[in-house]
């Protein structure tokens, strides 16, 4: 997590979220706008705020935008904006781009342009954002009191092949697998869809098989502890 730096270009309320959140959790923010009020309001809470027009490209290069580990465009208002700032940090060779849609439309068109990670603030709030982009395993999760959550994630390659008595999840990690799943939309959200299959109640002799994802019960912190020690 420690030394991971990202830019978020766009600073209404969703962009912000993701940029405070993502500053909370140390990692180095920098957020982008054209509107200099907006870029004073948050200066103190993240590394660099810069005013600049994004769909200038020596005005992205100027804060080196190809140094950054992902990039959210969070432009809310316009979307020709947005697809034109999206389109050029692809033109450059940005690493990581996660970009807002609003609608199915929207979303539609990101993917033609071939944007892999389309956000949505009806079903996706900053902090969810800020997960991923430092977890990229994590693929949702519900948070709970106490720092307990049920997450969803990517199953580490680490664990692939074994079995659940053999991981002893409770003794080594002090987790529980609630589930295993196969391919298909997000199983933790408002509108959860039936494209991924749940494979059941997992029983020790329960194999974690590849291309799949479990659903963990836990502390945040152990969990996160169980995907770096298998990543």
């Amino acid at each position: 997590m420690h030394g991971m730096k990202f830019a978020v270009i766009g600073l209404g309320q969703f962009g912000g979220a993701i940029a405070k959140t993502l500053a909370k959790r140390g990692v180095e923010v920098l957020v982008i706008d054209k509107d200099e009020r907006l870029i004073g309001e948050i200066a103190d809470y993240v590394a660099s705020a810069v005013a600049l027009d994004a769909t200038d490209k020596k005005a992205l290069l100027s804060v080196n935008i190809l140094d950054f580990d992902a990039v959210v465009v969070a432009i809310g208002e316009d979307f020709e904006q947005l697809l034109l700032t999206t389109t050029l940090l692809m033109d450059l060779g940005v690493k990581r781009i996660m970009a807002r849609a609003r609608g199915k439309n929207q979303q539609l068109i990101l993917k033609k342009i071939g944007v892999k990670e389309i956000l949505s603030p009806e079903d996706e709030v900053g902090a969810n954002v800020a997960e991923r982009l430092i977890n990229p395993s994590i693929v949702s999760y519900l948070n709970l009191p106490g720092d307990f959550c049920i997450m969803e994630v990517k199953t580490p390659q680490g664990v692939v092949g074994r079995s659940l008595n053999s991981l002893k999840l409770r003794d080594n990690y002090h987790i529980n697998l609630v589930t295993t799943m196969k391919e298909g939309s997000e199983v933790i959200s408002r509108e959860a869809t039936a494209e991924k299959q749940i494979e059941g109640v997992p029983t020790g002799e329960t194999i974690i098989a590849d291309e799949t994802f479990l659903v963990l019960f836990g502390q945040r912190k152990n969990i996160e502890r169980f995907i770096e020690l298998n990543s």
